[in-house]
């Protein structure tokens, strides 16, 4: 998922992620031709949503080459599986890849985990289903 700006229809860019402030966490994106700014916030219940798959919100973490703004936080966001001992099927990962990727390393985190807290050390499409039902997606 990619955020475009109606007017240059350029990909907007990665301004500012701000920790959050009563539970809303914002994102801010600028139009690197015109400088037209979007801000993206959540409401306390989907930070919270957020925070339950493990991540931590706010300033912290190393940088990553990931085009995610969060992938600093979430722990193991490298490739699927590199740290977190647990290995993906082809199949799980094209549906990871539908996933959009502001979003991705948070869903991938949570699923590895959902996976290790059952003994699983492989995501597959079963799983995956497992997890969307338990997290009510």
């Amino acid at each position: 998922m990619k955020f475009l700006c109606v007017l240059c229809d350029q990909p907007m860019k990665l301004v500012e992620v701000a920790p959050p402030d009563r539970g809303a966490l914002s994102v801010l994106y600028e139009c690197p031709e015109c400088a037209h700014r979007i801000a993206m916030l959540t409401n306390p219940f989907e930070t919270q949503m957020v925070t339950s798959l493990g991540v931590e919100i706010g300033p912290g973490g190393e940088k990553t080459e990931s085009k995610c703004p969060f992938s600093a936080m979430v722990p193991g966001a490298g490739a699927p599986g590199a740290e977190s001992g647990v290995t993906w099927t082809a199949s799980a990962l094209r549906r990871l890849e539908r996933i959009p990727e502001f979003v991705r390393p948070m869903a991938r985190g949570g699923i590895e985990r959902f996976a290790r807290e059952r003994g699983l050390s492989e995501v597959d499409e079963a799983v995956l289903d497992e997890a969307k039902s338990f997290f009510g997606m």
